[in-house]
């Protein structure tokens, strides 16, 4: 009995894993800004919803998926925050680099409200970053889709941004095609080193990579 009594108070003594702490808004170590590729989105959910973003016309390539608080293993998410949600505006005003107002709903709602940050410096923060960094320009230039490594979209994004080193960023693939870039970034939005739990770049040596529509 004493033995199974010492077991459960050291249980009860171990750190918890990142994925279930308390999550309070403001708490975390850096930033993952993540990049989409809009027609991968469009091919795999978008065009089913009849997406604006996934219109001919809307020539709608890498867009924010959103600025996420990271700890170094796990991440926060859907935290109390002491400020009021996004206005309607706020968000409409977001749909140029996010693709629509409701993923920049759904960001505030599940990501920024564990920023600690107000949802309109979170959302000015984000589109901070997200114009801080050169998409390459090659993939807007495709004109059918190709089929490549996934390091080659890395070694473009290292190319056109001389500040990062690839441990700051990810490729990642779904389905077989290229689906995101994730960018580490500091409070103050400089690239800094991926965690573990980031830091996983797709392996495919032929993943589809379709063209701007």
């Amino acid at each position: 009995m004493r033995a199974q009594v010492a077991l459960l108070l050291c249980l009860l003594l171990l750190p918890l894993p990142a994925t279930a702490q308390s999550h309070r808004a403001g708490e975390f170590d850096y930033y993952v800004l993540s990049l989409s590729w809009s027609p991968t989105w469009c091919a795999l959910e978008g065009d089913a919803r009849s997406a604006e973003q996934c219109d001919d016309a809307a020539n709608t390539g890498w867009i924010l998926h959103g600025l996420w608080p990271q700890y170094h293993r796990g991440w926060p998410e859907h935290c109390q925050s002491v400020h009021a949600p996004p206005t309607r505006a706020m968000t409409r005003a977001m749909a140029d680099v996010m693709g629509s107002a409701g993923l920049a709903w759904y960001q505030w709602k599940k990501h920024g409200s564990c920023s600690g940050l107000s949802a309109a410096d979170y959302y000015a923060l984000s589109r901070a970053a997200f114009d801080q960094f050169t998409r390459p320009e090659v993939f807007r230039e495709l004109t059918k889709p190709v089929k490549l490594p996934a390091k080659v979209v890395e070694e473009a994004f290292l190319k056109a941004n001389p500040g990062l080193e690839p441990d700051m960023l990810t490729i990642t693939c779904r389905a077989g095609r290229i689906q995101e870039a994730r960018l580490c970034l500091s409070r103050d939005l400089a690239p800094v080193p991926c965690g573990v739990d980031v830091e996983r770049d797709c392996a495919l040596r032929d993943a589809l990579f379709d063209p701007i529509r």
